[in-house]
């Protein structure tokens, strides 16, 4: 039986477990939330509590990456503002928690990483992005994720595939619902670039079951209708009222492409209508 494991088993990284047991992988998952083990162990994965700006985490990484193959990184930087404090948080903490990571990585059983990043490392842009496109990221969340993603990818101790997901939604998880009513709204006209929770799943486990390492993929669904129409269809579907958006400076024209999702790694999308 082939053994993975998943750090962090979040919202995507939980029914990603599922569908590697389902696939016949024994899956490690690693939670920062305690209450969250017994949840991880009904479903048939081997529970570890991980937090990786904590020493006491030491010894608890070595089991759950010992005997794996296979590591999935699925952690977000969650960048929030420090107490009493009104400017951004401008420590690398996810960049240190990568760093923190990687010695474990190098002296386990690791032979490959599969980092689940953002296509927020692109910035915001007016271009049509592959993954050929320079990564210019604006955010210091983006930042961080795209330092982290150097620093596994120029490691030679394992190989890594970068996997730069666009926005995340899925049938409990639609940024429609906190747009609903508002006013003033900008760039009616920009595409979206959206990714449903069954198409994350399937990459990654095309990614897995093919062996496809040392690859940069954008996980984007091939749907790019305007944020306006997309957000006035699906408000309209929800029975929300109808966010208005504001016409009078010109959108922002950032599209992502997915292409070499479908045409190197041969995955066909599922949601191709989010």
């Amino acid at each position: 039986m082939r053994q993975i494991s998943i750090l962090g088993c979040g919202w995507l990284g939980l029914p990603l477990a599922k569908a590697l047991l389902t696939n016949g992988f024994s899956v490690k998952g690693s939670t920062t939330t305690e209450d969250k083990l017994p949840v991880l162990k009904a479903y048939g994965i081997d529970p570890f509590l991980i937090a990786l700006d904590s020493k006491s985490s030491t010894p608890t990484i070595e089991v759950f990456l010992n005997e794996s193959k296979t590591l999935v990184i699925n952690i977000p930087p969650q960048l929030r503002r420090k107490k009493h404090d009104s400017s951004t948080v401008n420590e690398k903490v996810f960049v240190e928690k990568i760093k923190t990571l990687i010695p474990y990585i190098e002296k386990s059983t690791i032979e490959n990483v599969l980092f689940v990043s953002s296509t927020s490392v692109y910035g915001e842009t007016n271009a049509t992005i592959t993954e050929e496109t320079i990564a210019k990221p604006d955010t210091e969340s983006g930042k961080q994720l795209l330092e982290g993603e150097s620093l596994l990818r120029d490691n030679p101790h394992f190989k890594t595939t970068i996997l730069r997901f666009g926005g995340l939604i899925g049938e409990d998880r639609n940024p429609t619902k906190s747009m609903a009513g508002k006013t003033n709204l900008e760039n009616p006209e920009t595409p979206i670039n959206f990714i449903h929770q069954e198409d994350c799943i399937g990459i990654i486990l095309k990614i897995l079951l093919t062996n496809s390492w040392d690859e940069i993929y954008n996980g984007v669904s091939p749907f790019h209708p305007t944020r306006e129409t997309y957000y006035t269809q699906k408000a309209t579907e929800l029975g929300l009222p109808l966010p208005q958006f504001d016409h009078c400076e010109p959108s922002a024209k950032k599209l992502i492409l997915s292409s070499k999702i479908e045409n190197v790694l041969g995955y066909s999308f599922i949601k191709t209508n989010l």
